[in-house]
């Protein structure tokens, strides 16, 4: 009669998972983790990101002796609406060397209420370029309005030409590294705040039931 003597193989216990690892981490952590990610990722973009160069010219219009200054005033935003139209981003080309799409996405006119002037900005990645820019619509819009000044009794000149910038318009890398940081800390937050908690109930869901002693339910028989 053979024996067989089975043996029982106790299997390996499970590793702890990521995410039970990852909460117990302290809470600070993620919000750490946060800051370092945003901080990292807005310091890339701040080098790769080329920079962007910002020139600004002035235009004026002044009344004619059969005209005054409210007419001008109004008639300045008008011109300041009619500056990025094709009309004068046509001619602006000429002078500026680059296409009317480059005008149209690199060139914005703006008005005062208080002033009839107009003030023409151009953004580009050079600085030349940029002056060249603001300058060349400045021309051309002053061109346009100034062949209707005997119909409309206002001349448009011009205030100030855009100078080639010395330092460039957009952030650098410091700023965006801290804005990136700033980001990256509330995102963490966020996440920490909607992280899930353990409540009181399962804690206590793995507690015994407390059954009374004995003695103590023989004495209570006796009292009834």
């Amino acid at each position: 009669m053979t024996s067989t003597t089975s043996t029982t193989e106790h299997p390996a216990a499970p590793r702890r998972p990521a995410l039970a690892r990852a909460k117990a981490l302290p809470s600070w952590s993620l919000i750490a983790a946060g800051v370092l990610a945003g901080g990292l990722l807005g310091g890339v973009y701040g080098v790769a990101k080329p920079p962007a160069y910002t020139a600004t010219a002035y235009v004026v219009a002044v009344p004619t002796e059969k005209s005054d200054s409210a007419s001008a005033l109004g008639f300045a935003q008008a011109y300041g609406r009619v500056a990025t139209q094709v009309a004068v981003l046509g001619d602006a080309q000429v002078w500026a060397g680059v296409p009317v799409k480059t005008l149209q996405s690199s060139v914005q006119a703006a008005t005062s209420p208080d002033a009839p002037m107009v003030a023409i900005t151009a953004t580009s990645s050079r600085p030349d370029v940029a002056a060249d820019m603001a300058n060349a619509v400045s021309r051309a819009l002053t061109r346009h309005a100034n062949d209707t000044k005997n119909a409309t009794n206002v001349e448009l000149q011009q205030f100030a030409r855009a100078t080639k910038p010395a330092e460039p318009s957009s952030a650098s890398p410091a700023v965006t590294g801290l804005v990136g940081a700033s980001a990256g800390g509330l995102l963490g937050g966020l996440v920490l705040l909607a992280r899930p908690r353990r409540s009181g109930a399962g804690r206590d869901q793995g507690r015994p039931a407390s059954v009374p002693a004995p003695a103590v339910a023989a004495e209570a028989h006796g009292q009834l």
